[in-house]
């Protein structure tokens, strides 16, 4: 939990459609000018929890806070946020122009100020000479650009996006990342961000939310997320391709897997324990190969059985203790199918789990 002054405070949510529960007991804290993903798969109440905040879901119980204001049943023009969609939603009629300052006339405000905040967002954002242009004569980055800049216009302090690239080709879905942290930088602004991608969520997050089943499973930096899962669900999710998973015994601090034995007196337990039902997690880019192999504290053979190039990398398929492992090696490798790969194994690196609880041990 963040030491800073919470700007969005979430406490004891409930959201459910009939006998349904889609979201249970959630407590989320999220500090002033923090930039906090919500990341999960199809169906895990990321939205879900994104619309209570913004006002646009009646919750079942709980209470909501943007700044130091109980906003829990304040309709979503009382609460002080600026919410972009996955869809544009522009007006097809109006300009870019118009579709800025929209929302802005209808609140009345002075004809000056509202020409000084379009001018501002559309400098921000770079669509300066689209001003006078439609929707229609738009790129979908422009049209995203301009759907950004209509909250941005608000100048509002807490920020919500709810997938706001994933209708875009991938380099554009790049370029645009990129531009929102530096929004993010620039504006200093409270963002809260949903998204399945987990490039963009460890790429643009201060802290990410993971969601399962409308509940956080984990809420991290992404560094803590990465190599710290606190559960199965966690370490299985982030990472691509995801860790590499074994089962076996933990005794006296050596995990065994039929004849492979992994010392793991330098791991940092939780709570160090003996079990007969642990699996231990290791990421493909943890496995070492080449010359480095060699001072590893655990050094085995494998045979590969399939190759993948991936340019950068070279991703290595292979049998480990009658499990197929995945080893990520770099993009010039020679290797190939059917010749036997010495690879070397860094315990204090993996992540053990109690098999029945899921845990982290």
């Amino acid at each position: 939990m963040s030491t800073k002054t919470p700007s969005v405070k979430v406490c004891d949510l409930d959201l459910q459609f009939g006998d349904i529960k889609v979201l249970q007991k959630l407590n989320l804290e999220i500090a002033q000018g923090e930039f906090l993903v919500l990341l999960g798969s199809s169906g895990c109440g990321k939205s879900t929890l994104l619309n209570c905040i913004a006002g646009l879901l009646d919750i079942s119980a709980g209470q909501i806070f943007i700044g130091d204001k109980n906003v829990t049943w304040s309709e979503p023009s009382e609460r002080g946020i600026g919410m972009v969609f996955q869809s544009y939603a522009l007006y097809p009629q109006m300009t870019v122009e118009g579709n800025l300052s929209f929302g802005l006339k209808n609140a009345r405000m002075p004809r000056d100020e509202i020409k000084s905040r379009v001018e501002r967002a559309a400098k921000i954002l770079q669509i300066e000479p689209l001003l006078n242009r439609k929707p229609g004569a738009l790129s979908g980055g422009q049209r995203q650009r301009v759907a950004i800049g209509r909250a941005l216009v608000r100048d509002v302090d807490v920020f919500l996006f709810d997938e706001p690239l994933s209708n875009l080709d991938a380099k554009l879905r790049v370029d645009l990342r990129v531009e929102l942290k530096l929004l993010h930088q620039r504006l200093k602004n409270t963002m809260i961000y949903v998204t399945h991608d987990q490039i963009e969520a460890m790429t643009l997050a201060d802290r990410i939310a993971i969601m399962k089943g409308g509940k956080i499973m984990q809420l991290g930096t992404p560094n803590e997320i990465y190599n710290h899962p606190k559960n199965l669900y966690v370490a299985d999710f982030i990472g691509s391709p995801s860790m590499n998973f074994l089962n076996g015994e933990l005794k006296d601090t050596k995990f065994t897997n039929g004849s492979l034995e992994l010392p793991m007196g330098s791991y940092q337990f939780i709570k160090k324990t003996n079990l007969k039902n642990v699996t231990i997690g290791i990421r493909p880019e943890h496995i070492i190969t080449g010359e480095l192999s060699k001072k590893a504290p655990v050094i085995t053979n494998v045979t590969i059985n399939l190759v993948e190039p991936m340019g950068s990398d070279t991703l290595v398929y292979a049998n480990l203790s009658d499990v197929q492992i995945r080893i990520r090696m770099e993009g010039n490798a020679k290797v190939k199918i059917g010749d036997r790969l010495e690879i070397g194994i860094d315990p204090s690196r993996a992540s053990l789990f109690d098999s029945q609880t899921e845990q982290r041990i």
